[in-house]
């Protein structure tokens, strides 16, 4: 059995260590208050016994409260008060220098929880214990001074959770739209440099990779990007290469006509959409942001942004390269092609391209053929979307989310048109549902006070978000405020007007509406009351994100959190407040937003309808998924299960297994199995493999795929995750 120590650091649990603190805790009453040595080793043999009934790795705060219960049991109160008190001292201690600790185990990569902590950095390489250094002292300096004591106690005790708590210091936001338009068509200035309109739709994708890297490290959330915006450069590149072809066969033969001239030039073409393609693929998974891992960046796939046919048509031709070398993957260090994280790419379901038939329909089985072994494209329907989307104008708007999910609002700007790229989410803090169902004990009265309350303090947090970054300069980050990526400001001048009136949005993100609804009522959101009561807080919540819009001009919306690693801190706060509780906190998890529990049996269309209802109350964002086997022998059902979507839910995804044994050269899925000490670990089914760096693994854990490996508590849903196919 193993313990968390605070640095972080995973150790072999030691309980004479107990023992040695409650001898000393013993010796310092008086004879007549002590206890015997058989009552503390018997507190020693307890705690241990309790730690080894819950399966995961514990802290040492949570030992400790154990430890306490155990001495209070044997009515030894003075010992009790003696050991809180040198606790409460060593507290005192700890927070006058609270990041060396965490600071030198992330060095010596001895932190375990952060390690573990984001499926897409590697906690080994420099550049990643940089920004993880820097993430400690940031959050030091949030807790101590950036933020009101109770928002941090709030968080630290999993009622909500302050999102990125570890870039807050600075005057960062959370994720964007990138005007690549208003970049590549006008020109823009990368680190000092000017860059004017690109001539070759090749330097147009190189250009747009750069643009990529230099906004991920001024933000930390994810970021989007169309391929509309490098369309025109395909008829760029073909009168170019036109002009080229002809000069070359003036001499040979001055009576060639541009149609042979054409042929051609549109051969050179295609490889030139090729190369650009490549470039874009390739730089996105090399490059490292300062932050020290590939941009979180989500590529835009959708035929009806087009201006005109013509641009349509050059828009499919890049779309069908990008997922026919998506499909092929990338080569590991080995040379075996595997499964890259990013891009994250966005297909969007229309009337052009979903039905056989259609002239796209093409692209569209390509992208079921590029799901069912690359777990990308993901698909946003036009149809639902347009529904759900509508301005003040009363139209409806079909636009990708910022990064993996997180949706903007409809906005129409000072001259009445609608706008999306160039704009940016201000930041999220999510809270815990569950905790206020089981804070309620079944008491719908109580709920709904526990639950006014925590919208005051959500509230109040998502001010602080906001208030952190008025008067934010254009200077902080010129690729973003100043050359075009969001905006085109002066220098000195700052953001504060963008911060309102519904240019950028404040996210309200809320987690366990699942455990939330079966701790109050005993049913599953999946049962008809379960599913009423459910929509009735999602209601109420939008209810909450109105108000406060309208009393400030910021727009506010719900949010479906993801919570990669905040699914085990919830999980394990809630078993710490309230035990382990059948059906709510009997998991080292905690289920994602509106989503259906991934134990759940259910088949994949029932689950995308009933999921579609939650999905359409959380316009700040959201995305539901499929579990499905190895369908690539089964490409009619992927494209049966994308049809469902255009027709019924506006965004989802299809989640596959893509792994790779370095070892024996399996290539399938890598089992997730407990090891001698009740840790679950990767383990490959031919070889028994179990060292993480001689395998890949891809997950999709939370809309972007993940490579890295992830904590126990998401390990463990991972594992219990049903097929709904």
């Amino acid at each position: 059995m193993k313990i968390i120590k605070r640095s972080g650091a995973e150790v072999e649990f030691n309980p004479e260590k107990i023992v040695i603190a409650v001898t000393k805790a013993n010796n310092s009453v008086v004879p007549s208050a002590r206890m015997s040595e058989i009552q503390i080793k018997r507190i020693a043999e307890d705690v241990e016994s309790a730690a080894a009934n819950i399966n995961r790795s514990l802290s040492v705060e949570e030992i400790q409260d154990m430890v306490e219960d155990q001495i209070m049991n044997q009515r030894a109160f003075d010992v009790a008060r003696r050991y809180i008190t040198y606790r409460y001292n060593r507290a005192l201690v700890r927070k006058s220098n609270t990041t060396d600790e965490q600071i030198l185990s992330l060095i010596e990569c001895n932190n375990e929880e952060v390690k573990q902590e984001n499926s897409n950095k590697n906690p080994t390489v420099n550049s990643v214990q940089r920004d993880y250094m820097a993430g400690e002292v940031s959050k030091d300096i949030t807790k101590r001074i950036l933020l009101e004591p109770d928002i941090v106690e709030a968080h630290e005790n999993g009622i909500i959770h302050f999102h990125d708590a570890d870039y807050f210091a600075q005057h960062m936001h959370n994720c964007d739209l990138v005007n690549l338009e208003d970049m590549l068509q006008n020109g823009t200035v990368i680190s000092g440099t000017y860059i004017e309109k690109p001539h070759t739709f090749s330097t147009a994708c190189n250009i747009a990779t750069q643009i990529i890297a230099q906004v991920a490290s001024c933000q930390y959330g994810g970021q989007s990007i169309s391929l509309t915006h490098l369309a025109p450069f395909v008829d760029v590149s073909r009168k170019k290469l036109f002009a080229e072809v002809k000069e070359e066969l003036k001499d040979v033969n001055p009576d060639v006509s541009d149609e042979a001239v054409s042929k051609i030039a549109e051969k050179r073409l295609r490889e030139e959409v090729r190369k650009g393609v490549q470039t874009i693929q390739y730089q996105v998974v090399t490059l490292m942001t300062t932050n020290g891992q590939a941009p979180f960046v989500t590529v835009f796939m959708y035929l009806n942004e087009a201006k005109d046919e013509q641009e349509k048509s050059d828009l499919a031709m890049i779309i069908e390269e990008v997922l026919r070398q998506r499909y092929r993957g990338v080569k590991n260090e080995k040379g075996v092609w595997i499964t890259p994280a990013f891009p994250k790419l966005i297909y969007v379901l229309e009337e052009d391209n979903i039905r056989e038939g259609t002239k796209y329909w093409y692209l569209t089985k390509l992208s079921a053929k590029c799901t069912a072994k690359r777990m990308v494209p993901d698909y946003i329907s036009e149809k639902i979307m347009l529904k759900n989307k509508i301005d003040k104008n009363g139209e409806g708007h079909c636009y990708t989310c910022m990064g993996c999910r997180s949706f903007l609002t409809p906005y129409v700007d000072e001259n009445g048109k609608p706008k999306y790229y160039g704009r940016f989410n201000q930041g999220v803090v999510t809270v815990n549902l569950v905790d206020i169902g089981l804070s309620a004990n079944k008491d719908m009265e109580k709920f709904w006070e526990i639950f006014d309350s925590r919208m005051e303090l959500c509230h109040r947090a998502l001010q602080a978000r906001h208030e952190r970054l008025t008067g934010t300069v254009s200077d902080a980050a010129p690729i973003l405020w100043q050359y075009g990526a969001l905006l085109r400001l002066k220098k000195g001048e700052t953001i504060d007007k963008y911060l309102h009136g519904g240019y950028s949005t404040l996210s309200l993100g809320y987690a366990g509406l699942w455990e939330c609804v079966y701790s109050m009522i005993g049913k599953k959101l999946t049962e008809p009351e379960g599913e009423e009561l459910g929509l009735e807080i999602m209601k109420k919540l939008n209810e909450y994100t109105a108000k406060w819009k309208a009393a400030e001009s910021i727009d506010y919306s719900l949010y479906g959190t993801p919570l990669e690693s905040t699914t085990y801190k919830f999980a394990k706060c809630l078993q710490k407040r309230f035990g382990i509780v059948k059906g709510v906190t009997d998991k080292n998890y905690i289920t994602n937003s509106y989503h259906v529990h991934v134990t759940e049996d259910i088949d994949a269309f029932d689950k995308l309808a009933l999921e579609a209802k939650f999905q359409a109350l959380s316009p700040g964002g959201a995305i539901s998924y499929v579990e499905v086997p190895n369908m690539q022998n089964n490409l009619d059902a992927v494209l049966a299960v994308m049809q469902f979507i255009y027709d019924n839910i506006m965004y989802a995804e299809l989640n596959t297994k893509s792994d790779y044994c370095h070892i024996c050269g399996y290539d399938g899925e890598i089992d997730i199995v407990e090891d001698e000490h009740g840790k679950l670990v990767w383990k490959c089914p031919n070889c028994g493999n179990t060292d993480q760096d001689k395998m890949n693994v891809a997950r999709r854990t939370c809309g972007y795929i993940g490579t890295q490996y992830w904590n126990q508590g998401r390990t463990q849903e991972i594992k219990e995750r049903v097929l709904h196919l």
